[in-house]
């Protein structure tokens, strides 16, 4: 049996070339945690986190990776449940009388659902390269090209509206066949001239994302979403406040022909169906990097194609690829950045990059997740 022997979390951070701001918030720096478990046999998994704080999150990979010590690497379900079952009360947790840390906290959730899915991910790259065949093949997928888009649009200080659509246009040069805008950080008659000036620039064949990072109320946003109509959008992406609820989205729903996508901030599939069932989404973006893992990620596979709705995985495409890959009947694709200056450390984390052909890319070929870290450059950004 291959047991596992250890896990680590590498932090990384690298400064950006200029801060890039969404509706909500500035980027400065780039971060990224590497996963990486051990078995007793020489096996090795990585799997990446793009969650913070660095520190705290490392901090519950290391204490829940000594937790699985021992456990089958291959047990990726049974290692999943051991964990995530630390969550929530049970019989005499309190006292640690079975041997188990007490209850975690509400207030690390964040953090720890994050670990979770790093040790996760590393335990199917495992089991990919025990069993010597990709993930997506383990899925029961196909190598068949995947759809790909390039996010892009952040603000720039000082930068002129139609700036956004300048790069825009550049990803469609590049090969990219989808693009997704930036929106909600100014106020409604500029962001109009900004979906405006970017449907021009890209053609009318190209389809157009928006992504408002929780930028509005559910008044303004059928008000933006009523003004973007004419301009083609193909989804409207975390269009309401953080602290609205799957009633609010079916509201916005109804208002408004435009499909709405979200996910990527959910924690778990529990949340994730009561915005397919109740919400009205028709796009789900469910972040296995940042809550949960593959394990999770592929039962909210199945809840989307129960529901016809599509999974559209945010970032990550090296490992989100398999994923959709594995559900090709409700899958629209994956979501890269565009370009090294975006997000230098997933593009230069991986000895060979996925690769865009004809505005696709194929699910990588090799053992596991198919793409293996350069230790080079972990240490070189090591935060």
């Amino acid at each position: 049996m291959t047991r596992v022997s250890k896990v680590r979390a590498h932090p990384l951070s690298v400064a950006l070339a200029e801060p890039l701001y969404t509706a909500h918030e500035c980027h400065t720096h780039a971060h990224l945690i590497v996963v990486e478990v051990r078995t007793d046999d020489g096996r090795v998994g990585t799997g990446e986190v793009h969650a913070g704080p660095l520190p705290l999150v490392c901090e519950w990979i290391e204490r829940l990776g000594a937790l699985l010590q021992g456990h089958d690497a291959l047990d990726t379900t049974g290692a999943w449940e051991r964990l995530f079952a630390l969550t929530s009360p049970r019989p005499g947790g309190m006292f640690e009388a079975d041997g188990l840390p007490r209850p975690i906290a509400r207030a690390a959730r964040g953090a720890v659902m994050a670990a979770i899915g790093g040790i996760d991910l590393a335990l199917w790259d495992i089991r990919g390269k025990a069993a010597g065949l990709p993930v997506w093949r383990l899925l029961g997928g196909n190598d068949q090209p995947i759809n790909s888009y390039a996010t892009g649009g952040f603000y720039r200080k000082g930068a002129p509206l139609d700036a956004c659509a300048h790069e825009l246009a550049a990803f469609v040069d590049a090969g990219f066949r989808a693009v997704k805008l930036k929106t909600g950080g100014l106020s409604i008659a500029e962001e109009v001239v900004r979906v405006r000036e970017t449907r021009a620039a890209i053609g009318p064949d190209i389809p157009l994302m928006l992504d408002m990072n929780a930028a509005y109320d559910l008044s303004a946003c059928i008000e933006f979403s009523r003004a973007v109509e004419p301009f083609d959008v193909f989804w409207l992406e975390e269009p309401l406040h953080w602290y609205l609820t799957p009633a609010d989205f079916a509201r916005l729903a109804r208002a408004t022909h435009i499909p709405l996508g979200h996910g990527e901030r959910e924690l778990t599939r529990h949340a994730v169906r009561d915005f397919i069932i109740e919400g009205g989404i028709r796009y789900v973006q469910f972040d296995a990097t940042r809550a949960g893992g593959l394990t999770e990620a592929v039962r909210i596979a199945h809840l989307a194609e129960q529901h016809g709705v599509s999974i559209a995985p945010h970032l990550a495409p090296e490992i989100h690829a398999h994923l959709v890959a594995a559900f090709r009947q409700a899958a629209y694709g994956v979501e890269t950045m565009g370009g090294a200056d975006r997000n230098p450390l997933s593009w230069g984390l991986y000895g060979q990059r996925i690769a865009l052909v004809n505005g696709q890319v194929r699910p990588p070929a090799g053992p596991g997740f198919g793409a293996e870290v350069d230790w080079s450059f972990v240490e070189r950004h090591r935060a």
